[in-house]
């Protein structure tokens, strides 16, 4: 089973940039999607960019405009590109990878981003 591994979180002033990458140890077949969610403390796990096998691309709208999600399916990376970092984008940011037949969700274990003066 491959396993995703996350990297490029930090601590991070206000309008500051950041760049997570999340590598797959092995590859996955019949994938549907690719994201990036996050967590932040004492809330529910929410998806903030997705990504489709054809390109299509879906942000939310926090962070429409601030953050670029990217992939190299040759090399299993995907990348989430943060600009103009927020406080309020302080969370856990974990990257997913979603396979149909058989369906599954494959998780990183999660990168902490800290958006503080």
């Amino acid at each position: 089973q491959a396993q995703l591994v996350e990297s490029g979180g930090g601590l991070v002033q206000p309008g500051g940039s950041l760049t997570l990458s999340c590598v797959a140890s092995a590859t996955i077949v019949n994938i549907v999607s690719r994201a990036w969610y996050r967590q932040a403390p004492g809330k529910e796990r929410e998806l903030v960019a997705k990504i489709t096998p054809s390109g299509v691309i879906t942000y939310d709208d926090s962070v429409k405009g601030r953050f670029t999600i990217s992939r190299v399916i040759a090399e299993k990376r995907m990348y989430l590109q943060m600009n103009s970092l927020k406080p309020e984008d302080t969370a856990v940011y974990y990257c997913n990878v979603h396979r149909v037949v058989p369906p599954y969700d494959y998780w990183g274990q999660g990168t902490q981003v800290t958006v503080s003066s």
